[in-house]
C-alpha cells in the first residue's frame, strides 16, 4: 500500500506518458525529464495520453511501488499545464493529490478545507 503523507514531495509530470511504461521506464523519465531522483521517496504522478488513467511511482526504501487508477467512464479533467516551455512537472500537496485521484480539480477553491476541527460527540 502506498501511504500518502503531508510531508511527501509530490511531482506531477505535465506531459502525458505511454501507459505501457513500467517501473524502470518511469524511473528513467523521473531522472531524465523531471530531473528528480526516483529513489528519493518522492511520489511521481503520470497521466496516460487519453487522460483516462493515472500512474503513481514511489520508492519506499526497499523497492518501487507502481499504482494505477483507470476511470471506467470519462477522463481526468484537470491536469497541470506548463507555465513555460521548460516546465516539466508541478508540485502538489497531499490533499490535492487525493482530490485528483477522485477525478476532481485539486486547484478548485470551493473544495473542502484542508483541516477542520471535529466536533465533540456526546
Amino acid at each position: 500500500m502506498i501511504q500518502i503523507t503531508p510531508q511527501m514531495r509530490i511531482l506531477v509530470a505535465i506531459e502525458a506518458v505511454d501507459g505501457r511504461k513500467g517501473i524502470d521506464s518511469l524511473a528513467r523519465l523521473c531522472q531524465e525529464k523531471l530531473e528528480a531522483d526516483p529513489f528519493s521517496g518522492s511520489l511521481f504522478v503520470f497521466r496516460s495520453r487519453r487522460g483516462t488513467a493515472i500512474r503513481i511511482l514511489v520508492y519506499d526504501g526497499q523497492g518501487f511501488w507502481l499504482a494505477q487508477k483507470r476511470l471506467s467512464k470519462g477522463r481526468f479533467r484537470w491536469w497541470p499545464e506548463g507555465r513555460s516551455a521548460h516546465e516539466v512537472a508541478r508540485n502538489l500537496a497531499a490533499h490535492q493529490l487525493q482530490v485528483l485521484l477522485a477525478a476532481g480539480d485539486p486547484t478548485a477553491t470551493r473544495a473542502a478545507p484542508v483541516w477542520r476541527p471535529v466536533g465533540m460527540v456526546g
